[in-house]
């Protein structure tokens, strides 16, 4: 015989729980996000403005160490988001800041919080500084303008903030990161017309450049006199030995290190994913890093086939040294532009959830509170873009600093402390191997930080970001 008090009491139980689970914190969204607009945005979270620096890097690692080291970092980049996520299914929590407070309590929430805003502040700033003078030397060369004389559209200062109300804001003021998926694969689209423009120069027109002609020559004329352009591909016979050589490696590793730096933006993309799992997340960051990682070589390969040891710290202003109003390379630093404008609100996404974890952790979403601080946030890093451009150099310690503890410090010290010993003693393989990779973390922030001082130091910009 059934009590009907009992039944009653169940069913206000099992009602009382079943609202807990339909309560949604402001950033539990319902995931609606599909599988494929979640690979556009970590992508687009994934490449960075380091792709133009890739080609200077294997110049001085050869073609083989460089595809090493780039194939070593996806698959620790790969682990690290395999940390993050296991981490974060044991405890039910999809935010690196509220992980940080279960494994550490407040110290480990605020250092989380303090790190993702700081790195992607930085990066947000980089980005906006190519921009600014990037944009205005591309509108020069369509218009045909040789000597500027104080025109308001040539203005790299107006141009950024044009550029930051009329595209950036808008998109930074959506609700939940999905939507972006649209305008992350514009972003990648606009890349891979990069890539495709890179190849086609190198197999259809290769120049031959004479050595030391860059910098014996800073006349563009002078440039294109000395080069020598020929209808054959590229891979004479002296270009095997470009296969296996090293020249400044260590400086190469920090970049490399960072290219695939994404992992802010990992847990805010697991929380809208439709029909989100561990696995399925998984899939969509290994995905996104192969995309990037062929994106990354392709890259790196035709560049420096093209330039080989003249090839410069950034690729295509050494295309601009050959022809500064060559139509194609102008269309490329255009496209490229527009990536580097479209991935800001991305990287803008992480940072606003990390001030709401640090300030606001117990309220819902709110719109005057979501729109008041991504204005703040754009109107700071315009200021420091526009009246500040040398803080730059100060974002190079942060990043340094920053970067490896969300890609490798971070996500095994959280891994560590979150797993149960019961499940994992502190001896097993997997928290052994967790620790290993955060003294990797350590020792690329040490080499990052010598390396970056060692560059002040000697005037010299060697050790620059990968992303």
């Amino acid at each position: 015989i059934e009590h009907p008090e009992a039944n009653l009491a169940e069913s206000q139980e099992f009602l009382s729980n079943m609202e807990d689970k339909k309560t949604t914190r402001f950033t539990d969204f319902e995931g609606k996000t599909s599988f494929g607009m979640s690979v556009f945005n970590l992508g687009n979270a994934i490449m960075g403005s380091g792709i133009l620096g890739l080609s200077y890097a294997m110049a001085n690692t050869g073609v083989v160490l460089f595809l090493v080291l780039l194939t070593v970092v996806a698959v620790l980049s790969s682990y690290s988001i395999h940390l993050l996520l296991k981490s974060s299914g044991i405890v039910g929590i999809r935010a690196y800041e509220q992980l940080g407070q279960r494994a550490f309590g407040t110290p480990g929430k605020m250092a989380a919080g303090i790190a993702i805003t700081l790195q992607n502040i930085g990066a947000m700033s980089s980005y906006l500084y190519i921009v600014k003078y990037e944009f205005p030397l591309v509108i020069q060369a369509f218009l045909g303008v040789d000597k500027p004389s104080g025109e308001w559209y040539l203005n790299g200062n107006y141009l950024v903030i044009m550029v930051s109300i009329s595209v950036i804001l808008p998109l930074a003021l959506m609700k939940q990161l999905g939507y972006l998926g649209y305008t992350s694969g514009f972003s990648l689209t606009c890349m891979v017309f990069f890539l495709i423009s890179v190849s086609l120069t190198h197999t259809l027109i290769p120049p031959y450049i004479p050595p030391g002609v860059f910098s014996q020559s800073p006349n563009p004329e002078q440039i294109q006199e000395s080069v020598q352009y020929y209808t054959e591909p590229l891979l004479h016979g002296t270009s095997i030995s470009y296969l296996f050589f090293f020249s400044q490696t260590a400086y190469t590793i920090p970049i490399l290190a960072f290219a695939f730096v994404c992992h802010p933006e990992v847990l805010p993309i697991y929380t809208e994913l439709k029909n989100p799992t561990k696995q399925r997340m998984q899939h969509v960051s290994n995905i996104s890093i192969v995309v990037m990682y062929t994106m990354y070589f392709l890259a790196a390969l035709f560049g420096y086939l093209t330039f080989y040891g003249e090839v410069e710290s950034e690729l295509l202003h050494t295309y601009s040294r050959l022809d500064p109003y060559d139509t194609l390379i102008l269309c490329v630093r255009l496209a490229v532009l527009t990536a580097v404008t479209l991935t800001v609100p991305i990287v803008l996404f992480p940072v606003r959830r990390a001030i709401q974890q640090l300030f606001f952790p117990n309220k819902t979403f709110y719109w005057p509170r979501h729109i008041a601080i991504a204005v703040t946030l754009l109107t700071v890093i315009n200021m420091l873009v526009i009246f500040a451009p040398n803080i730059l150099g100060i974002f190079g310690i942060i990043g340094a600093t920053s970067a490896p503890c969300l890609i490798f410090i971070f996500p095994a010290v959280f891994y560590i402390r979150i797993v149960p010993e019961e499940e994992e003693p502190m001896r097993s393989t997997p928290k052994i191997l967790a620790a290993c990779f955060a003294g990797i973390g350590f020792l690329f922030m040490i080499m990052s930080l010598s390396f970056i001082l060692i560059d002040w130091t000697s005037g010299s910009s060697k050790a620059s970001s990968g992303h």
